[in-house]
């Protein structure tokens, strides 16, 4: 590993790690400005981590280690996915260590670690709330592995580096198949980050609550680092869109310049994305937990879609 690529690989995580944070602040304030309110302002999600950081660590008797350890294993795996993906250059060094498929399996580590750590304590919202948390992920997956399929053939490589290479070296071409897979993978993206109209962020009651049922018995420092590791979950997954649909821009090299190139207009794209997650989110309401199902399965049909649409159309 050359120096260059390794201060580009320690550029893309800090990016990750520290700026999750502030995508997650910016989705809400947008949100807050198209529910005609002020908001708290973009750096909110800072000052929240903060004040969890500092207050006192509280864990049940009935804890074990899995229950302890599960703050951290999340935020490991977070920043191991999104090491992965590609944002400034397909050039990453850690990015031909694992392809799409495995990083779908290291999604579904985290969600299994998040599940588990949920029924450890025994309380009955942690388990109602895994339950439906691993429903999720069980429909979710599928439609993502679709979505994920249909760059795979384009470029014929299941490496999000050769994917983004293939596409960014190649001239500008709309493919319906893609358009399918990006429609799809925004619907996928809602569910597995637990927004509107799968699941409701900002809820407090425990009967409706998925993704935030996991984390009722937490606190302190714990609760900081899930909260840091759903906002880094985020920032993936929209950087792993931004890879597949919108890869132009990227530095192709990893030449100073490319980079500052580069990091100028991850930073445009990340801000156009959570302002389209806020709106859609404003403009639609929450479903009920059993019309789930039905988006998800939408979900896989379209990615289904795309991949018939690559077949019959060779685009």
């Amino acid at each position: 590993m050359t120096s260059r690529a390794l201060i580009l690989q320690c550029l893309q995580c800090a990016l990750v790690f520290a700026g999750a944070p502030l995508l997650a602040g910016w989705v809400e304030q947008c949100r807050a400005w198209f529910g005609n309110r002020h908001g708290a302002g973009p750096l909110q999600p800072y000052r929240v981590l903060r004040k969890l950081w500092r207050k006192e660590l509280v864990v049940a008797h009935a804890a074990s280690w899995v229950f302890r350890t599960a703050p951290y294993l999340l935020v490991a795996a977070m920043i191991i996915a999104g090491s992965i993906v590609p944002l400034l250059a397909p050039i990453v060094p850690l990015a031909p260590a694992a392809d799409a498929i495995a990083l779908v399996g290291v999604f579904a580590f985290a969600r299994m670690v998040s599940a588990l750590a949920a029924m450890d304590i025994g309380t009955g919202f942690g388990s109602m709330g895994a339950r439906r948390e691993m429903l999720i992920g069980f429909l979710a997956e599928p439609a993502l592995l679709m979505v994920l399929f249909t760059p795979a053939l384009i470029s014929h490589s299941t490496s999000l580096a050769v994917i983004v290479r293939q596409l960014t070296t190649t001239r500008l071409f709309l493919y319906p198949s893609m358009a399918f897979a990006a429609s799809a993978y925004v619907m996928v993206l809602l569910a597995e980050n637990a927004r509107i109209p799968v699941d409701n962020p900002d809820t407090h009651l425990e009967l409706t609550m998925i993704h935030g049922a996991l984390h009722l018995e937490y606190a302190g420092r714990h609760l900081a680092l899930m909260e840091w590791a759903g906002a880094i979950k985020l920032a993936t997954y929209m950087a792993i869109g931004i890879a597949l649909f919108l890869p132009w821009g990227m530095s192709a090299t990893g030449s100073a310049s490319g980079i500052a190139l580069a990091t100028g207009l991850l930073a445009v794209k990340m801000t156009a994305a959570g302002t389209a997650l806020a709106a859609i989110e404003t403009l639609l309401a929450k479903l009920r937990l059993f019309r789930v199902p039905e988006f998800l399965g939408t979900a896989f049909m379209v990615a289904v879609l795309g991949i018939l649409v690559h077949f019959l159309l060779g685009t």
